[in-house]
């Protein structure tokens, strides 16, 4: 299996790539007549063409910009030398999907443009794609310069269209710590620049740390007292081709004489997953002040060596497919169901339920049978192969989802009071500490999912049919605080019914729509795919995904979509075991 995961391997059908669309079956790439909605940029943007009309040059100003190399040097042969000295290209980067040209006033050695785009997302410093919706004026001076038209006059930043932008930058995924130092964390990057300076990138933005909205949940090891002595080079030490091909890389840190053996493990898995996932092929040898980090590895570090913080790992590898079958918690063999040993298997009132990481504890929300105003629901935590009992009630509560520890499970009771249950492992007593959730409530009025990131950093969750993501904050008094949430699905068209994570960074959500019920979105917001409705029969009801496999209920039955399948053979089929069986599907999480 390829350990890096494309997400836009096997979709049948690009919705958006973030958009403002009314809904989802709507082109991803809308276009206006006057609109400059070139095509993707090349590698090295042509000069500026001799006898160009300034509109003409402006137009190809903006397929210019998609080229960030040397501070937009390409972008700049359209300047004027003082606009090009004062133009501050760093400032911010509007990504749009359609780009309008607006002439104003012209004289023979003046012309006015206003460029007004159709924003779908800002590219903030360091490659944080944020997604975003509005229009933005850009008013443009031009004038002549030795016969010949160059802009005098812009505001700072760069206009690109979207097309262009996903042709000349990169998804990259940055890995910093979880706080148990536990699991790695996923910080989406998009980067653009030469393969050969892909690892000298990606290895700065790890030194420079996570985006402001992660870094309160995460640590790095990479901190600003680390830095690199000299170049990145080959593992051999040639200094072409780095990170291209065979022959590994070398880095040689300084800052880290301090830092022990587990933390520099640590920071070992940072550089190794983070250069792996862009496809940058090891050995990894890594140096502190020329000397290995690790006397045991001096040949280098590969993936097996930090084989335990694999960021893709899944854990229903060794625990298994679950489902919940006429109220009670069955495990799904190829042959059939078996229900489980303990309370959760022999009950017939469950309405949801979450296994945790490692398998041993159950959390499902039971129905009471009592009648209203009485609460209709009560979340139950027991051991897989034992009894349970209740620690929280109300009207209505979430699927309960399980933190990292594996002894900790979270559910959201009323559609606003969100909650965490954790177990102590030296007693088994259960406490109930309420979740601090309210940059989260003040976005509407019910959250009716929420799922717990595996890294248990993040949050997604919908929130009135409309889908965030958190970041996951444990205060220094020991409660948590969701903050920070973002809408990563701006093109979804319809309600969201239910979600799951696929990956670190990315979320499998089901509509309540019936054409495309089921899509995935980046955390970012960057990407909004369709996943193929073959075999599905709507309306689809739920969904639980690993990183190899989603499986959802429709109407009918339990299906499952292979992630390795080829594109054109990527469709859902039913789970054999819960064949001709309605069920909803539980894996770990």
């Amino acid at each position: 299996m390829t350990r890096r995961r494309v997400f836009s391997i096997g979709v049948l059908l690009v919705i958006a790539l973030v958009t403002g669309c009314a809904s989802l079956p709507e082109s991803s790439s809308p276009q206006a007549i006057g609109s400059l909605t070139a095509g993707a940029a090349s590698t090295t943007p042509p000069p500026p063409a001799a006898g160009r009309e300034p509109d003409l040059l402006l137009r190809d100003f903006v397929t210019a910009s998609a080229s960030s190399a040397n501070r937009h040097q390409a972008a700049r042969q359209f300047l004027t030398s003082a606009a090009s000295g004062s133009w501050d290209d760093g400032a911010k980067t509007v990504i749009a999907d359609k780009i309008d040209l607006l002439t104003g006033p012209r004289t023979d050695t003046e012309a006015q443009f206003t460029l007004r785009s159709n924003t779908v997302g800002l590219l903030a410093p360091g490659g944080d794609y944020q997604a975003g919706a509005g229009t933005v004026d850009s008013n443009i001076r031009m004038v002549q310069v030795d016969g010949e038209w160059r802009i005098d006059e812009l505001p700072p930043g760069v206009v690109v269209d979207r097309s262009q932008f996903f042709s000349a930058y990169q998804r990259k995924s940055l890995f910093f710590v979880d706080p148990l130092g536990a699991a790695l964390v996923p910080d989406v990057r998009w980067v653009s620049g030469g393969a050969d300076q892909m690892a000298n990138q990606l290895v700065q933005l790890l030194i420079d740390g996570p985006k402001p909205t992660l870094a309160p949940a995460v640590s790095n090891e990479l901190s600003r007292d680390v830095g690199i002595r000299g170049p990145i080079t080959k593992a051999d030490g040639r200094t072409t081709q780095v990170g291209i091909g065979a022959g590994g890389v070398k880095i040689d840190f300084g800052g880290l004489q301090a830092v022990d053996a587990k933390n520099r493990e640590l920071l070992a898995a940072q550089v190794v997953w983070t250069l792996a996932s862009a496809d940058i092929s090891g050995p990894y040898v890594l140096l502190a002040d020329g000397q290995p980090i690790d006397t045991d590895k001096p040949d280098g570090w590969t993936t097996a060596d930090v084989g335990a913080l694999d960021p893709l790992a899944s854990p229903e590898t060794d625990v298994g497919l679950h489902a919940l079958v006429d109220g009670r918690l069955v495990s799904v063999e190829e042959s059939g169901t078996t229900p489980v040993p303990g309370y959760f298997g022999t009950v017939r009132n469950l309405r949801s339920a979450a296994l945790s990481t490692d398998g041993t504890l159950v959390a499902g929300v039971a129905d009471t049978g009592r009648p209203a105003p009485e609460p209709s629901s009560t979340l139950m935590i027991g051991g897989y192969d034992s009894g349970a009992f209740p620690v929280a009630e109300g009207q209505s509560i979430t699927r309960p989802t399980w933190g990292v520890d594996d002894n900790a499970a979270w559910a959201v009771i009323d559609g606003t009071n969100v909650i965490r249950a954790s177990r102590d492992p030296a007693n088994g007593q259960v406490s109930v500490l309420p979740v601090d959730a309210g940059a989260v409530t003040a976005l509407g009025s019910r959250i009716t999912d929420l799922r717990l990131s595996r890294d248990g950093v993040r949050a997604a969750m919908i929130v009135d049919g409309l889908v965030y993501v958190a970041t996951v904050v444990r205060q220094s008094n020991g409660t948590y605080s969701l903050v920070a949430p973002k809408a990563v699905a701006n093109g979804l068209g319809s309600d969201a019914l239910a979600l799951d994570w696929s990956t670190g960074d990315a979320v499998v959500v089901v509509r309540i729509a019936t054409d495309v019920p089921v899509v995935q979105v980046t955390t970012d917001g960057s990407r909004l795919d369709a996943l193929p409705s073959r075999n599905l029969t709507a309306p689809v009801l739920s969904v639980d995904a690993s990183t190899t496999t989603e499986f959802v209920a429709d109407s009918r039955a339990v299906f499952q979509l292979n992630n390795n399948d080829p594109a054109g053979d990527r469709y859902w089929r039913e789970v054999s075991g819960l064949a001709g069986v309605k069920a909803t599907p539980v894996l770990p999480g």
